[in-house]
């Protein structure tokens, strides 16, 4: 089986990312938290607070619902503007990654792991470092292409 695709991530496709890991962690269990406690301080003191706690109500009610997105999105566009294409194989011998006039070749015993996200899957080379295969790439051939990295991971 074998599996080729040239892409460039996009900075929806970081962004997503980021999301998935910021409100999949205690980071973001620690976000809903606050926000719930912000909106709930809100509601109960909004008509006794003067225009100065409403302000600040407000923006701590939209830090992490609006704002953090906002800014990771920002950072996200910046990175995928600073990536190129790459050209990506996967095979029964392992990954073999182009980029420019790079290339590089990953047995499968390399990889650390794979994850299956709603919007993408993910293939660890370690804990920071891997490659974001969004949907968009993959098509009709996700659930194929992920049952085969899942037969790669066992052996």
């Amino acid at each position: 089986m074998k599996y080729e695709y040239t892409y460039r991530n996009t900075g929806k496709d970081i962004w997503q990312l980021s999301m998935y890991y910021i409100y999949g962690s205690m980071v973001g269990v620690c976000n809903v938290i606050f926000t719930a406690a912000v909106l709930t301080l809100t509601v109960v003191r909004w008509e006794t607070s003067g225009n100065l706690f409403r302000v600040f109500a407000v923006l701590g009610c939209c830090l992490f619902p609006v704002i953090q997105p906002l800014a990771v999105y920002g950072k996200a566009k910046k990175q995928a503007a600073a990536s190129r294409d790459i050209r990506i194989r996967f095979d029964d011998m392992g990954i073999h990654v182009g980029q420019g006039e790079g290339k590089q070749d990953i047995s499968w015993n390399k990889i650390r792991r794979i994850a299956r996200k709603p919007s993408m899957i993910l293939v660890f080379l370690n804990s920071t470092h891997g490659f974001v295969l969004p949907n968009r790439i993959l098509k009709e051939e996700k659930n194929d292409f992920y049952a085969f990295l899942s037969s790669k991971m066992k052996k």
